[in-house]
């Protein structure tokens, strides 16, 4: 066998299910993912995988096929999956590519084949819902650009003012503290000033008010900046009178210093010195003076780093709530989403077994015991019209036995023809499938074969019969769901089938197979 390639980096698994119009059959199946096959290749042990899970299950090298120890028909070397001895199976590739398919997103009616389906539509519907990549939230594909644009929280904008680049979240807080927002004086009215240049602009503004330089000492008038030198000349006096306690206060603490013998005596006199008292005086009154502006400073600065104090630990206690709420919201979010991974499994799970229930169902209708099958084709023009276009070159029969217990069986049929008989005739094959209870009957498979195009006046059927050829890989017994089909390319010519044929009619034909059961 050819080894295959399994460099393909972008390679996906199965095509979901649901995406099919039509029943899927167990054939078309991944035995890993368990969806419909997307380039399918064939173990030797006739078991069939997409490209992306062989990959997967061959990547630590060889390992058993699980899908045989299910069947109970594992057998090594054959059993045994290897890339060594796999091979693209491009005739299931090209059945699975004409089988009907149909979009899965919501409000998208588009159809087509699995081929169109993967070619043109699969990650392009504008219907499907995408995660954007910043805000991580589900959109439309076709609202992707007015969301990364408007509505995304996680998108980044430049600030208009300071062109520093911000999450659009975080562009609101930056306003509140970017050097270069407009501000407006509310005092003079004055517009788009930055807010780096407004205490500058607070201090100059001749309409901004601020205290009086002689506040503490008492004065409580707030005055215009532009007034200031005005109010400072004409309360002169009131400036005064205030000043004059804070004085007297001070001569008095001067006064008891010098009764406990803290001021210098001269030497000869025994008398103090007036003009140098004088003079230390004066620079004692100023010491003073800047001990208390120091003072009241240091009270100042005390308050505030209390208030500080207090805002850090409001905030540090907010800070280990928000933490606190932070991790219980991503233990819910995980729990939740262990919750969506076990009911997505559940309904893949029912999926799958609704689809086995479905196509058990529709062999149950169909099905015979007894060697002989009539299977009716109506729609006959419109199935023709798809094999002519390539759309659906084949059909398969539902399936039918030989007995309860004995061979399963089905017909192959190409409406527009196959191999010699391509677009001249109706080719019809005759299908060994694997069955339930092959292990119990004869093998190869060498029973006659009759196959028949019925005639609805019943008069002269197309008849065609075979026995088979017991060397032929055709009629061993199946190592995977069915045998390769043999049959009649040039069964009955389309001609026949043209104006008012007998074989067709109300746009149906009917076609009979008899297995000779003799020997069984």
């Amino acid at each position: 066998m050819a080894r295959i390639s399994l460099d393909c980096t972008n390679s996906l698994p199965g095509i979901p299910l649901s995406v099919l119009s039509v029943p899927m059959e167990n054939k078309y199946k991944c035995q890993q993912c368990l969806q419909v096959l997307r380039k399918p290749v064939q173990a030797q042990c006739g078991h069939r995988f997409c490209v992306h899970c062989f990959k997967q299950l061959t990547s630590c090298g060889p390992k058993p096929c699980e899908a045989c120890r299910q069947e109970e028909i594992y057998e090594e070397p054959i059993s045994i999956l290897n890339s060594n001895e796999a091979f693209p199976d491009n005739a299931a590739g090209r059945e699975i590519a004409s089988l009907p398919a149909r979009c899965l997103n919501q409000g998208c009616d588009w159809t087509g084949s699995i081929k169109e389906y993967e070619a043109q539509h699969e990650g392009r519907c504008e219907f499907e819902r995408i995660q954007c990549e910043a805000c991580q939230n589900s959109i439309l594909r076709t609202d992707k650009d007015r969301h990364n644009e408007r509505e995304c929280e996680a998108r980044t904008l430049n600030c208009k003012y300071c062109k520093m680049t911000f999450n659009f979240k975080d562009i609101k807080a930056h306003d509140e503290i970017c050097l270069k927002f407009p501000l407006q004086c509310k005092d003079c009215g004055k517009k788009k000033i930055p807010r780096e240049k407004f205490n500058d602009h607070s201090k100059s503004c001749a309409k901004s008010k601020s205290a009086c330089p002689f506040s503490d000492v008492g004065c409580k008038s707030v005055i215009d900046n532009g007034k200031l030198a005005d109010h400072e000349h004409s309360s002169t006096m009131e400036h005064l009178r205030l000043l004059l306690p804070m004085v007297l206060s001070m001569t008095r603490t001067r006064a008891d210093a010098a009764a406990h013998g803290e001021w210098q005596e001269d030497s000869g006199l025994g008398l103090y010195r007036a003009p140098e008292e004088g003079v230390t005086m004066g620079s004692g009154a100023a010491a003073s003076m800047q001990s208390v502006d120091v003072d009241k400073k240091v009270n100042a600065l005390e308050n505030i780093v209390c208030v500080l104090n207090r805002e850090v630990e409001r905030s540090s206690v907010t800070l280990e709530a928000f933490s606190h709420q932070h991790r219980l919201d991503q233990e819910k979010i995980e729990n939740l989403s262990n919750k969506v991974r076990q009911l997505e499994r559940t309904v893949t799970m029912r999926d799958l077994q609704l689809s086995e229930t479905e196509q058990l169902l529709r062999e149950l209708q169909f099905c015979t015991y007894d060697g002989i099958f009539v299977w009716k084709i109506s729609d006959f023009s419109r199935r023709r019209q798809d094999a002519v276009a390539g759309r659906t070159p084949a059909m398969f029969s539902p399936a039918f036995y030989s007995s309860k217990y004995g061979y399963k069986m089905c017909l192959r049929l190409y409406l527009n023809g196959d191999g010699t008989g391509r677009g001249t005739h109706l080719s019809l094959f005759f299908v060994v499938m694997r069955g339930k209870c092959d292990a119990l009957l004869k093998w190869p498979f060498s029973q006659k074969v009759t196959l028949m195009l019925l005639d609805q006046n019943n008069r002269e059927h197309i008849i065609d019969a075979f026995r088979p050829d017991v060397t032929s890989t055709s009629f061993q017994r199946p190592i995977s769901e069915m045998n390769i089909a043999s049959g009649c390319p040039l069964f009955c010519p389309l001609a026949k089938l043209a104006g008012k044929s007998p074989y067709l009619r109300d746009d149906t034909i009917f076609i009979k197979a008899i297995v000779d059961l003799t020997g069984l």
